[in-house]
């Protein structure tokens, strides 16, 4: 679950320009200003993951609507609500609730709150292949971590040439694993409930309350 939510979820930060290919710095501020210019983000995504050496292949789909820190996430059968200060996850199957302060200050983890904005620190970048896809053109941008410790081989950023959109992203880890996720729908500044961030403890009234911190 660790990787799903590294993947799934995505940041963006502009430091060391020097180092950066300016093409690929250019298109980056187009795509953290269009995101940055919406109320709110809706998204429904496919999360794949392979590793052949260990012969694993999963496939998901899921969704999660954005608001500034706060989200709403469903995939695997479970729900991550993040008002801003405090992450619920909800598990119908367990009938459990874990309780959590949000984990931002795990670096190794890019959390949904992030989805569209991971890459504005700790990466260098440069401008990658150009691919058509269903009638889109995608320009792949390559992320490098700067940590030499890090898991993480490269990330490749798929973005829509027209609409300055997230196509898809595929992480490259160095034990041979590749996580992509591609969003399937991405909509805006759509009318959502006042309460959609909001936990109401009244209706898992049957669900154990597991407080982690």
């Amino acid at each position: 679950m660790k990787n799903l939510i590294i993947i799934a979820c995505i940041a963006l930060g502009f430091n060391a320009f020097a180092q950066n290919d300016a093409k690929a710095e250019a298109m980056l501020k187009e795509v953290n200003t269009k995101i940055k210019s919406y109320k709110n983000i809706s998204l429904d995504f496919k999360y794949e993951l392979n590793n052949v050496s260990e012969n694993i292949k999963q496939e998901t789909r899921g969704d999660v609507v954005l608001e500034g820190d706060r989200y709403k996430l469903n995939i695997l059968g479970i729900t991550r609500v993040f008002d801003g200060k405090t992450l619920y996850t909800i598990s119908p199957e367990d009938e459990e609730v874990t309780v959590s302060s949000d984990n931002t200050e795990d670096e190794s983890t890019i959390t949904p709150s992030k989805m569209l904005s991971f890459y504005e620190d700790g990466y260098t970048y440069k401008m990658d292949i150009s691919q058509t896809i269903k009638g889109r053109k995608i320009q792949y941008i390559k992320l490098s971590p700067m940590d030499t410790n890090s898991e993480i081989k490269h990330i490749l950023l798929g973005i829509d040439a027209t609409t300055k959109h997230i196509y898809n992203l595929i992480e490259v880890g160095k034990n041979g694993t590749k996580t992509i996720l591609t969003v399937n729908s991405f909509k805006t500044d759509q009318p959502i409930s006042k309460t959609l961030f909001t936990f109401d403890k009244s209706k898992y009234s049957n669900y154990f309350i597991n407080r982690i911190d």
